[in-house]
């Protein structure tokens, strides 16, 4: 869309949880992540202020973060044969 050239890009992402609530070892611990973090690793000779844009679009658009970030409706059903 920029038409930013990139020599690599690497997406990843790493949070904060705390184990004892999802293994059950303490009942007032919550389940689940308390923190999450997305790093976008890009090689690239564009200057910063395009670096910048990029960054602006890729907050946009990324379906990892407006997923994570808007909590979806979702449902959770068993079917038992």
């Amino acid at each position: 869309m920029l038409d930013i050239p990139l020599k690599s890009a690497v997406v990843s992402a790493e949070g904060d949880v705390d184990l004892r609530g999802t293994l059950g070892v303490e009942d007032d611990v919550p389940v689940g992540f308390k923190e999450i973090r997305l790093y976008f690793d890009i090689e690239t000779d564009a200057p910063k202020d395009r670096q910048d844009e990029l960054l602006q679009l890729v907050e946009r658009y990324c379906v990892v973060y407006h997923t994570l970030n808007n909590s979806p409706k979702f449902d959770v059903r068993m079917n038992a044969a």
